[in-house]
């Protein structure tokens, strides 16, 4: 939350490029928030449907910019937040506040904050950690980096997007907010992967898995993010996509890219990217990222 709750801080003009199952409970918190929200999205029909909330819809990302305050980028990865931003350049004013949500990873981050010096922009890097109901609910958590000088404003933001803000630094293009987010990412395609293995194991051997749940329910292997993914995957709900298995297939690239350059080995990690890409190649991507069991029954 804001370091100076007392002050009532006054409402923003906010443009939120990017309206998928994040970007859309983002926007929907600021308007609740009292803020001016105007979106966009690359299938224009997911946007629209945030009228409804009072969110002003755009057709291009130059329009849904203009004479914003600020900017929240949260789209899929770091080419596609180059090009809309690109695509937006016309209807920036220098000196707009530009928070980029998106898990970008550290390759093309001197690219965005190239961008961001090119046009002007003050750029704070703020992935955050969470999925669907967290960010339906405004309990999202925010990993920021950038300028001091614009913290109170960047903070306006998350407080209607989350429940915690840990700043990693002052300089966005350092990466800090980045690499604490893959870390995070890292644990979550663990468990992630964990889960759907030992489910599929289970059921290979003709063990109930509901008995392997029961066996470490409220014990020290308990977790649960394990409940949750085992749920949609014991429920057949993959469909309802909290973590879509295409982003998470985009960020064990991210992750497994970083931990190379770095020199450190993640076997597991890589385990868990091979699957995910296999079945996002199966037409999977859509499904929720617990969909990745469905790797143990692919040729």
């Amino acid at each position: 939350m804001s370091d100076n709750p007392a002050a009532a801080p006054r409402p923003l003009a906010i443009a939120v490029l990017g309206t998928g199952i994040m970007g859309a409970a983002m926007a929907r918190n600021l308007v609740r928030a009292g803020h001016g929200v105007r979106v966009w999205n690359r299938t224009h029909a997911t946007a629209a449907a945030l009228a409804a909330d009072g969110a002003t819809v755009a057709t291009t990302p130059s329009e849904a910019v203009h004479e914003s305050d600020a900017v929240v980028t949260m789209l899929h990865d770091g080419p596609v937040v180059l090009e809309v931003m690109r695509h937006a350049a016309p209807g920036l004013r220098p000196g707009t506040l530009w928070i980029q949500a998106s898990t970008v990873g550290l390759e093309v981050l001197p690219e965005v904050a190239g961008l961001a010096a090119e046009l002007g922009l003050v750029l704070v890097d703020a992935p955050v950690l969470g999925t669907r109901k967290p960010a339906e609910a405004g309990r999202l958590t925010v990993l920021a980096a950038g300028p001091a000088q614009v913290r109170d404003t960047a903070m306006t933001v998350f407080d209607a997007i989350a429940t915690r803000t840990v700043w990693t630094g002052d300089d966005a293009a350092a990466g800090t907010a980045q690499r604490l987010k893959l870390v995070a990412n890292s644990w979550v395609l663990a468990v992630n992967n964990a889960a759907g293995e030992t489910l599929a194991l289970a059921d290979g051997l003709g063990v109930d898995p509901h008995a392997f749940l029961d066996l470490i329910e409220s014990g020290p292997l308990d977790l649960g993010y394990l409940r949750a993914k085992a749920a949609l995957i014991l429920e057949d709900r993959l469909e309802e996509a909290s973590f879509g298995a295409a982003t998470a297939a985009k960020d064990a690239a991210l992750i497994t890219d970083a931990a190379r350059d770095a020199g450190v080995r993640v076997d597991a990690l890589d385990g868990a990217r091979e699957r995910l890409d296999r079945i996002v190649h199966a037409g999977h991507g859509a499904e929720d990222m617990a969909a990745a069991v469905r790797a143990s029954r692919l040729a």
